[in-house]
């Protein structure tokens, strides 16, 4: 990594959870990862996280503060390079709390490296955790990071952020899903699985692993009720919706098939060693169908990696953790994997 826009930005997440810790331990326990990488942050979060982490009579890992972007290729290994894109926080942020001043902080450095990737400036963003409550707390109008990245991306595109479809996946070794609806309750979640809404997701998912695997997808779709709905037994959204959804898809050239019950398509598309699943992805229909089976096979391991955007986005499977913040025994394994897994889609 030689230039600036080949770098990797790591937003500092919510500096009451565990997002600082766990981008030190990353830097300290897997520099081929953190190579080029750089904090998009405050240096005083990422120095007071460092020295939490230092053990006995040890020095706190270095953290070093770079003015530009290209800098950080010229940090020297067993340094974490910080860029300052918000202003220190406030002293009155406690570890384990919900604020406004620390969503703030969260939030902030979200926007400046959307910006920042939109502009050319950086290959990847991998974002640390936030906490929801805390975001909302500080006037954002986004339940995430996937919604506020696309409001970034659309208003950068001169479009509506309907204009900007975007959808989550979750992956590890074993299993990938892709949600048809994210950050919303139940409730929405079942009224907004409509025929675009499916198509577009199939979409979507298709275009992105293909990019990403080199070949054609192979798309199972779980159905939305038990059963996949045992025949409109117990619902007719698979009938009305969902199969036209993938007869349309189909159509278009995209290998998906379905809609399958939603208690067995999970295990029929997970990967082991020397045995491939049936499915390279699931398309689930709302949020907690997809991330169950994922998160269970392992949170450590896991990926979220957003679709649909002009820029590249991950992020580790897990939230701010305020119950362990500060204890250091945060695992940063999912920031690990959100990082080399950001890498291999920049092609950085």
């Amino acid at each position: 990594m030689n230039s600036p826009a080949a770098s990797m930005a790591i937003t500092l997440g919510d500096p009451a959870g565990i997002g600082p810790e766990i981008i030190a331990k990353a830097f300290r326990q897997a520099p081929e990862a953190t190579r080029g990488a750089f904090v998009a942050g405050d240096v005083a979060t990422m120095r007071r996280a460092s020295q939490a982490l230092a053990l006995p009579g040890q020095p706190a890992w270095p953290v070093a503060q770079i003015e530009h972007i290209a800098e950080a290729a010229a940090v020297p290994r067993g340094c974490i390079p910080v860029l300052q894109v918000v202003a220190a926080p406030a002293q009155d942020i406690v570890l384990g709390r919900i604020s406004a001043e620390a969503g703030r902080v969260a939030g902030d450095c979200v926007v400046w490296a959307a910006r920042a990737a939109l502009r050319g400036e950086i290959a990847a963003i991998v974002t640390a955790p936030l906490h929801k409550e805390a975001l909302a707390a500080a006037g954002f109008p986004y339940p995430g990071h996937t919604e506020l990245l696309q409001a970034e991306a659309a208003a950068h595109a001169g479009l509506a952020v309907d204009g900007m479809p975007v959808r989550m996946m979750l992956a590890n070794d074993e299993l990938r899903t892709v949600l048809v609806s994210i950050h919303m309750s139940l409730r929405d979640a079942i009224t907004a699985v409509s025929f675009g809404s499916v198509l577009e997701t199939l979409r979507i998912t298709h275009r992105a692993l293909h990019r990403m695997l080199g070949r054609t997808p192979r798309i199972g779709v779980a159905g939305l009720n038990p059963h996949a709905g045992e025949g409109g037994l117990f619902g007719s959204e698979e009938h009305d919706i969902i199969a036209p959804a993938i007869a349309a898809a189909r159509a278009e050239g995209i290998d998906a098939d379905g809609p399958h019950a939603p208690d067995t398509v999970f295990m029929r598309a997970r990967a082991r060693p020397g045995m491939p699943g049936e499915f390279d992805v699931v398309v689930a229909m709302y949020h907690d169908q997809g991330l169950i089976p994922v998160k269970y096979l392992g949170v450590e391991k896991g990926v979220n990696v957003t679709l649909g955007l002009p820029l590249v986005r991950t992020s580790p499977d897990h939230g701010t953790a305020f119950d362990i913040a500060g204890t250091g025994q945060a695992d940063a394994s999912s920031l690990v994997e959100a990082l080399r897994m950001a890498r291999t889609l920049a092609g950085a």
